[in-house]
């Protein structure tokens, strides 16, 4: 991400805990710029919304963020919306890319866009999406999605080529880092229903890292459960199950070896050395953030 935009809503306390939570994510990952959405202000009166806005100011100061955009926006009717996409262009620019590099991209989503009862000759390949990290795509190009396809408990990786490229309802001929995009494969779209194929980094082919069964990370856990001060961050348990997100993979780590960073996954991610993982733990109904590691 280059930069982030921060929806708070006006009528209730700030922060909540999964605002925290975000933003200690972004911090995490090093995105420095940021714009804050201040929605239903329409909810409360001119008196409230200053004391939250207050709030805000307050709450960003942890994060070295007080000096970010706060707009104030009633998103229920449209209201701001122009000042709120001005300070978004004004405060997040856009970074100089490497277009040389060999492209990657995370799979946020993969689905099959053929109807019911459609004829054998007009079924479509499946269509994944996300956004590219570096390098470009072109339509025609050869790609290979690591970790792949699952086959008798064995992860494969597949291969195919960029039949089309969409950015939003246009198509274009080539990609290039920045925003969402789709392609069009030539994989059978049963391959791709249902977000099977999320969490998948796609590359040339023979580029992409190495697919990896377990992870050894630099663990940094956070003092405190976020947005709840009161409860301190206990150390990792042998055999606790953690959530592991690297990239757009979300898995399931064991901790084999907490103090020096071991991790067996339930499912295999692609992932480079030196990347950041997300850790979570779960701590009642939810999946709370409770730190990340850098894989060694």
């Amino acid at each position: 991400m280059d930069g982030a935009m921060l929806v708070i809503a006006a009528n209730e306390a700030c922060p909540q805990p999964q605002t925290a939570e975000h933003l200690t994510a972004l911090n995490v990952l090093g995105v420095k710029h940021v714009v804050i959405a201040q929605n239903k202000i329409d909810l409360i009166p001119k008196e409230k919304a200053l004391e939250n806005y207050s709030q805000i100011k307050e709450f960003l100061k942890d994060y070295k963020l007080e000096n970010s955009a706060i707009i104030p926006i009633a998103a229920h009717y449209n209201a701001n919306i122009d000042a709120l996409i001005q300070a978004i262009e004004k405060n997040i620019p856009t970074p100089k890319r490497d277009l040389d590099k060999s492209p990657r991209m995370y799979v946020a989503r993969s689905f099959d866009i053929n109807k019911p009862g459609v004829e054998p000759s007009q079924i479509k390949g499946g269509i994944i999406g996300g956004s590219i990290m570096q390098g470009t795509l072109k339509v025609g190009d050869e790609i290979e999605l690591r970790p792949g396809i699952r086959k008798k408990n064995v992860y494969r990786p597949v291969r195919t080529k960029v039949v089309g490229l969409m950015a939003g309802k246009v198509k274009i001929n080539e990609a290039r880092p920045g925003g969402l995009i789709g392609i069009s494969t030539g994989l059978d779209p049963a391959l791709t229903k249902s977000d099977s194929l999320a969490g998948n980094m796609v590359g040339y082919p023979e580029k992409l890292p190495e697919v990896l069964d377990d992870l050894t990370l630099e663990v940094k856990l956070f003092e405190r459960l976020l947005g709840k001060e009161r409860e301190v961050v206990k150390p990792l348990v042998k055999g606790e199950p953690l959530m592991l997100s690297a990239g757009s993979a979300i898995t399931v780590g064991l901790a084999e070896n907490p103090k020096k960073g071991g991790f067996k996954l339930k499912l295999p991610v692609c992932a480079e050395v030196g990347s950041k993982v997300a850790i979570s733990r779960r701590i009642g109904a939810r999946w709370n953030l409770i730190g990340y590691g850098v894989i060694k």
